[in-house]
């Protein structure tokens, strides 16, 4: 990959793909719409239970696991990433989120979120277990009703189209828990209109700063 750091707007730093001319995050602040979008639409938005399990299509810097660590809302959460590119060293250690956030101690989790090992859980910190694979999300299995929460971070539609189809929406549904929930930043007519086709209740909410909407799936 031809990948580079950039700077965005809320001082966090984020990667720019030059390959897919595409970033990782809005250029208004990687962070607020990390919040935005996955924690406060999304796991903030869910029911209170004491074990969560959360599945994220597009781990690439770890922010979304990061702030939902911080963000902790039950005893124990399992945390599924799925990553077909993970990003070098180079470039996560580049990445400043612990020091934007004002929390310098999560320094040591973040970087354990990308050196612990790959398909196997690993508890990151007191009952948050990560499992981290390197496959696209239409490698990946999982049993029925699993997931509580699905943070849908992949690159735009029109980066990779491929990946915002009926097929994977329909894949993921299977794997959710009845009324769990999917977020995604992106809210194109075309998205919502999968999302809907494969089973999902679809709410257009308002989007984080520089964006107008986003979406919320219900299943």
């Amino acid at each position: 990959m031809q990948l580079k750091i950039i700077h965005t707007d809320d001082g966090s730093n984020s990667v720019y793909n030059e390959k897919l001319n595409e970033i990782y995050h809005s250029r208004h602040g990687a962070i607020q719409e990390s919040l935005h979008v996955f924690i406060n639409a999304g796991l903030k938005y869910i029911k209170p239970t004491k074990n969560l399990s959360i599945l994220e299509i597009g781990f690439g810097t770890g922010l979304n696991a990061l702030l939902t660590l911080q963000h902790k809302v039950c005893d124990r959460i399992r945390y599924t990433a799925l990553e077909p590119e993970p990003l070098p060293n180079e470039i996560i250690r580049h990445l400043n989120y612990p020091t934007v956030l004002g929390k310098p101690e999560l320094n040591r989790i973040f970087q354990l979120l990308h050196s612990c090992p790959w398909n196997q859980s690993f508890e990151i910190d007191t009952g948050f277990f990560l499992e981290k694979h390197q496959k696209k999300v239409q490698e990946f299995e999982a049993p029925f009703d699993q997931y509580h929460l699905v943070y849908f971070d992949a690159f735009a539609p029109s980066v990779q189209p491929e990946l915002w189809t009926l097929a994977v929406f329909s894949q993921i549904y299977h794997v959710m828990h009845p009324q769990a929930i999917l977020v995604t930043y992106s809210a194109v007519g075309a998205v919502r209109r999968s999302l809907q086709s494969a089973g999902f209740t679809v709410e257009r909410l308002q989007g984080p700063k520089g964006k107008r909407e986003m979406l919320r799936a219900i299943k």
